[in-house]
């Protein structure tokens, strides 16, 4: 009698657990946005940890460490998006005055393949029409959904910046989620994983600058149309691992062997599959040779995964976030293999 009452208590005392736990993930549904936000701010703080951890190696305080840090990132971002933004505007004004025609030497192609829509610049023009007409009934969920997004932005990095000024947040938290034999290695585990993906973000983003820029000058030196334009396009698709530098190499032949000639379409594409030569043979290694290499497959997935669920800005932070977890793995797998060998 006395084990059928103490096999009850157990059982009660376990649906009191998963209750409880229901009750949770039910309340961290209904503030997913501020669950998502809070973990974008944690993983831009993540990535410039090792920077102020860089400043505060010469006795920098921590507050101005991460001022500097935060200020110059930002401030550089804000400085290229104003100088960079009339000219991006005065392309997409040229473009658009173009049009015409463009359309007038690709439509025999889409009327051959049976695409309506692009078979003309009027067809183009009222389907385009329609479309707005049917999304202008949601207009006041746009303006709220882009409101939202700038709220969204300044709460993600108010959120990075405080994380930032609490030193070893991020530690102190696995400290105490870790059980105790294993919380030395686990932390030394996450620093290792913190400076290798940051590093690696790092190094992606100054390969994505070296072909974005090499490109426009390029473009600018054969001068063709739209090279901010095209150039910007090569150098953020080229995040993208395989998939980006072939869809700009699709765009470099169409924009340029329609607004100039084929030929120097071929050619610019030519050159424009040597400065990936030399960004993939010479540049990303010479930049990672200190950090973690992430597989292809990897980043692709992480960046689909994170467009889908968490739009644009969840492309961008699931890298890290796979990364770390694909570290994580990797040595969990290689000290147990390791174990294995020894026994």
């Amino acid at each position: 009698m006395n084990e059928q009452n103490q096999l009850l208590d157990i059982s009660w005392e376990t649906i009191l657990k998963v209750a409880f736990a229901g009750l949770v993930f039910y309340l961290l549904y209904l503030v997913r946005d501020v669950v998502v936000w809070f973990l974008f701010g944690l993983i831009i703080s993540v990535l410039f940890n090792p920077a102020i951890n860089f400043l505060r190696w010469f006795r920098l305080p921590r507050i101005l460490a991460v001022i500097v840090i935060y200020l110059s990132i930002f401030g550089v971002l804000g400085f290229i998006i104003y100088f960079t933004a009339p000219v991006f505007v005065f392309e997409i004004k040229q473009f658009s005055q173009s049009l015409p025609e463009y359309f007038e030497k690709i439509s025999p192609f889409f009327e051959g393949v049976g695409v309506e829509a692009l078979s003309s610049v009027e067809n183009f023009t009222k389907t385009l029409t329609n479309n707005l007409e049917q999304f202008s009934v949601g207009i006041f969920n746009a303006l709220a959904g882009f409101f939202g997004g700038i709220t969204s932005t300044f709460f993600i990095l108010t959120i990075a910046f405080f994380l930032s000024l609490e030193e070893n947040v991020v530690e102190r938290t696995l400290a105490v989620l870790s059980p105790k034999r294993h919380e030395e290695y686990i932390l030394a585990l996450f620093n290792r994983c913190q400076t290798k993906i940051s590093g690696w973000f790092g190094a992606r983003i100054i390969a994505c600058l070296f072909v974005g820029v090499i490109t426009f000058l390029v473009l600018q030196l054969f001068k063709i149309k739209y090279a901010f334009i095209l150039g910007l396009l090569a150098g953020v698709l080229n995040f993208v691992p395989y998939l980006g530098p072939l869809i700009t190499g699709i765009l470099l032949v169409l924009f340029i062997g329609i607004s100039d000639t084929w030929l120097k379409a071929v050619f610019i594409l030519v050159i424009f599959f040597l400065i990936q030569q030399v960004e993939n043979n010479i540049l990303s290694p010479l930049l990672t040779k200190k950090f973690v290499g992430l597989p292809p497959v990897l980043v692709l997935l992480s960046l689909v995964i994170g467009a889908n669920i968490f739009g644009f800005l969840g492309a961008i932070f699931a890298v890290p976030v796979f990364g770390i977890l694909y570290e994580f793995i990797k040595e969990f797998l290689e000290k147990r293999k390791e174990e294995e060998q020894v026994l």
